[in-house]
């Protein structure tokens, strides 16, 4: 019986891949430290925890309902056939629940944080059913799930300041640049099967080269707006430091991907953006607290 749940739980956790939860939680993070900095007061550890709680709902009941609507083009698509939800392992009914429990639990974490972030919570939600749906109508969807994930770092702000400011706005945007790039390289797996089945996406309307080369000037744009964030936030040579090894990492990643060679697309897709991600909050981290007054 134990093994049986410990089981249906794994299965339920590879299914909306909890592991890549670390993609969002450092820029999260990094607007709490920034945040924080600001008010000049170190945010509770109940603030933190409700935080950390809401981002694990949100993506968790993202990426289940995600999951759940996908459902049949998964099972058409031999990349993704053996799915938890094609594969049966995952039941559409365990979908359902699981996608329930994490958008009950962010509307939970925002209730307990502050008003604003309750009023915002149902905003969050509805953006996030509705990019599961993009890629049936918009190639844009790259852009939608940057803008999914953008929310991470605005929400910890207005979750510690109630408020929303520039900071987390060039923050935001420079997630949303980082994720819209790395999710053109995801999709080059699928150009063929995309155009196929009539469903959108950037490399489907653009191909492979040109698709890599938007992906390119995306993370670009995102190392300049985590430069402007220097001036906008008053960080220093540390930070500046960490812009200068992720843009060093973002080169390598697009070292690892070409149009006609796709094979080590899994270790700059998982393995190098979660360098990324985990870099620039570390380097923030520690520059603040160095300078903290």
């Amino acid at each position: 019986m134990i093994c049986s749940v410990y089981q249906k739980i794994r299965a339920l956790l590879e299914m909306v891949r909890f592991s890549h939860t670390i993609f969002a939680f450092p820029f999260a993070l990094m607007s709490v430290v920034l945040a924080s900095r600001m008010a000049g007061v170190l945010p509770s550890a109940g603030q933190l925890i409700w935080i950390c709680l809401a981002l694990v709902g949100a993506r968790t009941g993202a990426m289940a309902f995600n999951r759940l609507i996908d459902a049949r083009i998964d099972a058409a698509n031999p990349r993704t056939a053996n799915r938890h939800l094609p594969a049966g392992r995952v039941t559409s009914l365990e979908a359902v629940l699981l996608a329930g429990g994490g958008f009950a639990l962010l509307l939970l974490a925002a209730w307990q944080l502050n008003p604003l972030c309750l009023f915002l919570a149902p905003v969050a939600i509805g953006l996030l059913l509705f990019y599961s749906y993009c890629k049936r109508f918009t190639s844009l969807s790259h852009m939608v799930l940057g803008v999914c994930l953008a929310a991470a770092p605005v929400g910890a702000w207005v979750a510690l300041r109630g408020s929303l400011e520039w900071s987390p706005a060039i923050l935001g945007l420079a997630v949303l640049c980082w994720v819209a790039g790395f999710d053109i390289f995801y999709a080059l797996q699928d150009e063929e099967f995309d155009r196929s089945r009539g469903l959108h996406s950037i490399p489907a309307r653009l191909g492979a080269q040109r698709a890599i080369i938007l992906a390119r000037l995306l993370h670009g744009l995102m190392v300049l707006l985590l430069l402007f964030l220097a001036f906008i936030a008053s960080l220093g040579g540390l930070y500046l430091g960490g812009v200068l090894l992720v843009a060093g990492l973002l080169g390598y990643e697009h070292r690892l991907v070409r149009a006609d060679d796709l094979s080590r697309l899994n270790t700059a897709f998982f393995t190098m953006n979660g360098y990324v991600s985990v870099s620039i909050f570390v380097f923030t981290l520690i520059d603040v607290a160095l300078t903290w007054n």
